[in-house]
């Protein structure tokens, strides 16, 4: 039987001490209500696996400002002090069920199909996401050419994530992610042919992260060292799953360099397959290029729900932490589950169905 220990070891990621190394992966839920505000439903969806055993919880991306960040509808927010105060009640009952949880915030710039705030949308460049919106978030239709973002709105933005940062803060978590993956507005800028800018945010890799870096260090310089912040990174995106960073590993050093060097504590990346070489001609993970080249600990996400793959990630040096998505809706449990050797459950896919939205037998206790 394999050994199963480094699972439910303990870790101190930048101030917030973990109880073991398994976290929910950051999923989308649109549960919130029309303004943005987190529910009673979604406070019991999120203790539940705090009660489960998972260590660290990581929240459905929440956007940050009243402009362009905001995705999806019912999409729940931190840009104001009302929802601010409407995460207090999902961060005290995780706590209360001895787990920790980060906010993750993120801007979905062109690939936002649900905006209260304004029926536009900006991105790097004037070039539309690939694919099209997702029926079970509520979209339709091919994504809309976004507007090139201006320099005065991407002080705007750097700003909408400070202020949501502080907002997380002050309801309690213990910690930001900040979403620079799966194709939003900061994976937009690294993305080549999303990004066709001819400033100094385009370009080079060097260029195409400076955005994503200054944020960090904005969050970091803001929340002081009391507040853990990381980033989360990705090659593909929802509107394009198989896309890879054209400068392969090189690319990846630049990329995980400029990240790591901000103050960041963690970074986070998600894969389809967390374990398998990120490029063709390179043996390495994504997750593994990132502990390499950004010094900091790394949280990987991608097909782990097998615990032997998850402790290989651990054992071989790849990731501090392993973070379940479609596994953890699946088995709620799974770190109790592990534990006593018990049975997994089969994901149901009316979990996705008609709409990815918290339904009222997730919030059943999951003992």
């Amino acid at each position: 039987m394999t050994d199963y220990t480094s699972l439910w070891s303990p870790i101190l990621i930048g101030s917030t001490e973990l109880d073991n190394r398994v976290a929910l992966a950051p999923m989308t839920r649109i549960s919130a209500t029309e303004d943005g505000l987190a529910t009673e439903r979604m406070a019991s969806y999120y203790q539940t696996f705090a009660r489960g055993g998972f260590g660290l919880l990581i929240t459905e991306g929440i956007y940050p400002d009243t402009a362009h960040s905001q995705g999806y509808h019912y999409q729940p927010g931190l840009a104001t002090e009302e929802q601010a105060q409407s995460w207090t009640k999902v961060v005290d009952g995780v706590h209360a069920a001895g787990a920790k949880i980060f906010a993750q915030l993120m801007h979905a710039g062109a690939q936002s199909q649900g905006n209260r705030f304004v029926a536009s949308t900006v991105g790097p460049s004037a070039v539309a996401p690939k694919g099209e919106q997702l029926g079970f978030y509520r979209g339709e239709g091919p994504y809309a050419v976004p507007s090139e973002i201006t320099a005065a709105q991407m002080k705007e933005v750097r700003d909408g994530f400070v202020t949501a940062a502080l907002h997380a803060q002050h309801a309690g978590f213990d910690g930001v992610e900040i979403h620079g993956a799966n194709g939003y507005l900061l994976d937009q800028f690294l993305t080549d042919y999303l990004n066709q800018r001819d400033d100094h945010y385009g370009g080079s890799p060097e260029n195409r992260v400076r955005f994503a870096a200054e944020i960090c260090r904005d969050v970091r310089a803001t929340v002081g060292p009391g507040m853990t912040v990381g980033i989360r990174i990705s090659q593909s995106k929802v509107s394009d799953p198989d896309h890879k960073w054209r400068g392969g590993v090189e690319e990846a050093g630049a990329i995980f360099g400029a990240l790591g060097a901000t103050g960041i504590d963690f970074v986070h990346t998600t894969e389809y397959r967390a374990t398998e070489p990120a490029f063709a001609d390179a043996e390495e993970s994504l997750a593994a290029l990132a502990k390499q080249y950004s010094g900091v600990p790394v949280i990987a996400n991608g097909t782990l729900d097998d615990p032997d793959t998850a402790v290989s990630m651990l054992a071989g040096g790849s990731a501090d932490v392993i973070a379940l998505g479609k596994g953890a809706l699946a088995n709620r449990n799974w770190p109790h589950l592990v534990r006593n050797n018990l049975e997994f459950e089969d994901l149901d896919p009316s979990v996705f169905a008609p709409v990815a939205d918290v339904k009222d037998w997730e919030v059943e206790d999951p003992s």
